[in-house]
């Protein structure tokens, strides 16, 4: 049976009424991060909204879905399976360990990344309602870091990680990731995880695409629809907005760069390149291939419209990888998290400034992105008076000017700049010559059309 939706959406918007079973819900980011159009903030559709019945359940509006209120003690992947059938919670016998969509849906994307080595908690934010939920970051008396708050699913990833573990996909509410872990013995031992239970809406999560014959697929679940083919390239994150904000296609204009869930919604858990020798997608979609950093035909790492957040600043934006989720562990190329992780990097700047992977997992680094752009799903434009201030923060100026700025006179010159010229000449927008502080980064140029 498929459940009733409605969207309101104020101001200048339309009330959009569609029968979805796979609502995406908000991920809840209201602040626009420099002055580049198309951002996350400057959209939006199905707030979070979730009821606390009292009893150790909370009931989600968007979803339908009923999930534990209180994750409890940490426990081991076959535990968190077995121990479903015994919960009770608020009277109820038919709980179930949730699917990697299932549990994404609580993303919310106001929450910030800390810096891995803090000991710190009490003015972190964490990317799930804590007013609402009972969370805790990672045990320092136990000798774990904050960011060991990862929650388990049910999805198994159809190949193996870290050079042949049995994988799980799990979200980590700490720093704002899906990844891949164990979810069997390792020569560590068992790892442990957090744990919320679902209930409802056994629907969720399952995507219905129809191919509309003039590039376009719908996924009438969701009710979003997305165009059949890629960018055929990466680019980085202010080209990938500005191409997006500038599309025509299929008789369409209103295109846009899709946030982090939606983007995350279109994964097929059920594919990989090592499993079926694809991208994690519905083959009705075309992908287009790679060669990636260890030499495999592979698939991108798409750009969604969501910055991702952290205690450094706001220059990162979230991906998802529809190949492998590469990392280089131990001078090894390999898939460390998956086909379907969701992760974050650099938006913008020269790529050969940057290492070719970081993080404790060795997480390969582009900044040139792919992307797929999706319209409709009762998503409305945010007025300007209705959204946060767009005004480029301090940290993100200070960063690009420390970065570019050699001689340390303030400005950026042309042969100080270490980026492709194209992107000088989108950063001086009076074209003298020299990109100021007011300019860096500016916003992208007029938009092109594209049929």
């Amino acid at each position: 049976m498929k459940c009733l939706t409605t969207i309101l959406i104020t101001g200048t918007f339309t009330v959009a009424t569609s029968a979805v079973t796979y609502p995406i819900v908000d991920t809840g980011q209201t602040q626009a991060y420099g002055n580049y159009a198309g951002q996350d903030a400057h959209y939006a559709a199905n707030a979070p909204s979730y009821k606390d019945n009292d009893d150790g359940t909370i009931s989600d509006r968007v979803t339908g879905l009923m999930w534990t209120k209180d994750p409890g003690e940490k426990m081991t992947y076959a535990a968190a399976v077995k121990n479903a059938s015994k919960c009770n919670v608020g009277g109820y016998d038919d709980w179930r360990l949730p699917t990697i969509k299932e549990l994404y849906s609580l993303m919310n994307f106001n929450g910030v990344d800390p810096d891995p080595r803090s000991t710190e908690t009490g003015n972190l934010i964490p990317f799930i309602d804590a007013d609402v939920f009972d969370y805790e970051y990672g045990d320092i008396s136990k000798g774990e870091r904050i960011i060991d708050s990862q929650f388990a699913t049910c999805t198994l990833y159809t190949s193996t990680t870290m050079g042949g573990n049995k994988t799980m996909f799990g979200v980590n509410f700490a720093d704002g990731r899906i990844k891949g872990y164990p979810a069997g013995r390792t020569p560590r031992g068992e790892k442990t995880y957090y744990v919320l239970y679902v209930r409802g809406n056994p629907d969720y999560g399952k995507n219905n695409f129809k191919d509309n014959g003039d590039g376009t697929i719908v996924d009438e679940a969701t009710g979003l629809v997305w165009m059949k083919t890629d960018s055929g390239k990466g680019m980085d994150w202010p080209t990938a907005l500005e191409y997006a904000e500038g599309m025509e296609f299929a008789g369409h204009d209103d295109w846009r760069l899709p946030s982090a869930k939606e983007l995350q919604s279109l994964v097929d858990y059920t594919r990989s390149p090592d499993a079926t020798d694809s991208a994690a997608i519905d083959p009705l979609f075309e992908c287009t291939a790679i060669t990636n950093e260890g030499g495999e035909k592979d698939y991108g790492q798409y750009w969604s419209s969501t910055t991702h957040i952290n205690s450094r600043g706001t220059d990162q934006a979230a991906y998802v990888c529809f190949g492998r989720g590469l990392g280089n562990m131990r001078g090894n190329w390999m898939d460390v998290h998956g086909a379907g992780c969701q992760r974050s990097d650099a938006k913008t700047g020269n790529p050969d400034d940057y290492p070719k992977f970081h993080g404790p997992q060795g997480d390969v680094q582009r900044l040139d992105n792919m992307v797929r752009l999706v319209r409709g799903g009762g998503v409305g434009k945010v007025a300007p008076e209705q959204s946060s201030s767009t005004k480029q923060m301090p940290n993100q100026i200070n960063r690009f000017m420390a970065r570019e700025d050699r001689n340390g006179d303030g400005e950026v010159s042309r042969s100080e700049f270490r980026g492709p010229p194209e992107h000088f000449d989108r950063l001086d927008k009076n074209s003298d010559g020299i990109i100021s502080e007011e300019e860096a980064p500016n916003g992208p140029p007029k938009g092109r059309k594209q049929s």
